[in-house]
């Protein structure tokens, strides 16, 4: 089981599962029928979803108020199996480990399991901005997270080498910044390209198609909007929101540019009617605006954003910079929603409410809780999945660094020198995509598989292990290969840290 819960007690006997299936419930649930499907297409079983007792297998799900939300118990004596929680997304939990117990191929015994996550953040993310994947595999990669308990899904939407996300009110988004001329291929520092136009983009029903798969599975989905930098789509097609008013192309190779959002009214105008579409297709309470590598340089020189330094007394552009983001913040607020962003936003005071996703190192993550700011940690060094898994000599092009699927386990969520007072601020954590080097659906399983399993137990707050759960990992291989995911088989048989030459 992955993550192996909190309590396992294994009692005598051992489960007997018979063809004929009933699921006893209050009420014909999305999750009576998610596990009707499983059981009637792996175990090829005859279910009916009832409440009425019968000769056969009967799997129970019910409710009790008294356990926590996403709390279950899970109980297996004889035929019968009972599931306890509080409400569905504790049954869905309960769920998801009885399907892992029946994919292993071996005797299950009679067991109760007790088990609550740790964290309430658990978490992938995924950059859809730099390459494009298809809403079919967005809804896989949905169906990943849910296997291994993650209940939210990061959605990066934008940035410079394309805006994936459809805007009515600004049409010209997906028809002129969806789309780049050319793409950088290969590694970097070999300034090579494909001479061919790229691009792709989710209409709104495609978004609501794929928020409704989400929220049945009990993911949030927390879409990101980036703003003030990665910009150059969003100006490329409208060039007034920029500081030089010049047209621009979409961003053809990777990194960061200095083209930012000019910040003045009409740029928090388009802003706001973005945002307004963007809440009116996902009902997350969390928007994320990014924040991240905003360079100042065009600030620096541009007649607007001097004169608004001035005038609202700003120290400088770092300021400026909060001043946009707190700008931001308020309308979000207005509206019932709240901000995160990544680290960058602590720089010039941070916006009141907002949270911090914490990605340079733990430092900001730190900074953020000891002003009592929730923040999800994500550092690069354990939690960046576009990093090498093993040898860059025999690993396909990655984007840098060194995080095995050890590495991912042997993280610590809290830090350290984090005061016990500020502990609580820490929401949780999340593995990171960033696709500048993964170019189809099948490299982003590869990439993702097996360190998602490896996040999700540290994150269920069960990691102790590594030889142990690098036994479970080898037994999800089977249930891999029958579901065609593409992991990287040695993942798990590299070092913690790779030998220096």
């Amino acid at each position: 089981m992955i993550p192996y819960p909190q309590k396992v007690e294994i009692n005598p006997g051992s489960f007997r599962l018979n063809k004929n299936i009933e699921i006893s419930t209050h009420k014909n649930s999305f999750e009576a029928v998610f596990l009707k499907k499983y059981l009637e297409k792996e175990i090829e079983a005859n279910v009916i979803i009832d409440n009425k007792y019968f000769e056969g297998t009967v799997i129970s799900l019910l409710i009790d108020k008294k356990l926590k939300s996403e709390e279950y118990r899970l109980n297996i004596r004889g035929a019968e199996v009972a599931i306890f929680a509080k409400d569905n997304r504790g049954i869905f939990n309960g769920i998801q480990t009885l399907i892992q117990l029946l994919s292993s191929n071996s005797p299950i015994p009679n067991l109760e399991i007790t088990d609550a996550p740790k964290f309430q953040w658990r978490g992938m993310h995924l950059d859809v901005s730099r390459h494009f994947f298809p809403k079919e595999f967005i809804k896989k990669y949905i169906d990943y997270l849910a296997m291994y308990k993650m209940n939210t899904f990061h959605w990066h939407l934008t940035d410079d080498q394309g805006w994936r996300i459809e805007i009515k009110k600004y049409p010209k988004l997906t028809e002129v910044g969806d789309w780049r001329a050319r793409s950088m291929i290969g590694r970097y520092d070999d300034n090579k390209y494909e001479e061919k136009k790229y691009g792709g983009f989710y209409t709104q029903e495609d978004i609501k198609e794929i928020v409704k798969y989400a929220s049945e599975r009990h993911i949030t989905i927390v879409p990101e909007i980036e703003m003030p930098g990665h910009a150059s789509a969003a100006i490329a097609a409208y060039p007034e929101l920029g500081c030089t008013g010049q047209q621009i192309k979409v961003a053809e190779k990777w990194g960061v540019f200095d083209d930012v959002f000019c910040p003045k009214e009409e740029t928090f105008t388009f802003l706001e009617n973005v945002l307004t579409e963007v809440m009116q297709l996902f009902p997350s309470k969390i928007i994320h605006i990014g924040g991240d590598e905003a360079p100042k340089t065009q600030w620096k020189t541009n007649e607007i954003a001097q004169a608004l330094i001035k005038k609202e007394g700003l120290k400088d552009e770092h300021e400026l910079q909060s001043y946009f983001i707190q700008r931001i913040e308020k309308f979000l607020n207005k509206h019932g929603r709240e901000i995160i962003g990544w680290d960058e936003i602590l720089e010039g005071g941070l916006a009141p409410n907002a949270r911090v996703m914490s990605w340079r190192g733990e430092d900001g993550g730190i900074a953020a809780a000891n002003l009592s700011h929730e923040v999800v940690m994500t550092p690069g060094g354990y939690c960046y999945f576009d990093h090498y898994q093993g040898n860059p000599e025999s690993e396909p092009i990655a984007f840098g660094g060194y995080t095995s699927t050890e590495k991912v386990y042997s993280y610590h969520v809290i830090p350290e020198k984090l005061a016990d007072d500020k502990k609580k601020f820490v929401l949780g954590s999340q593995g990171n995509v960033w696709t500048e080097y993964i170019t189809t659906p099948e490299q982003v399983e590869y990439m993702v598989f097996p360190r998602i399993t490896a996040l999700s137990e540290v994150l269920w707050g069960t990691n102790t292990d590594f030889s142990n759960f690098k036994i479970r990992v080898q037994n999800q291989y089977p249930i891999w290969e029958k579901l065609k995911i593409n992991f990287n088989k040695e993942s798990i048989n590299q070092p913690l840290n790779l030998p220096k030459k």
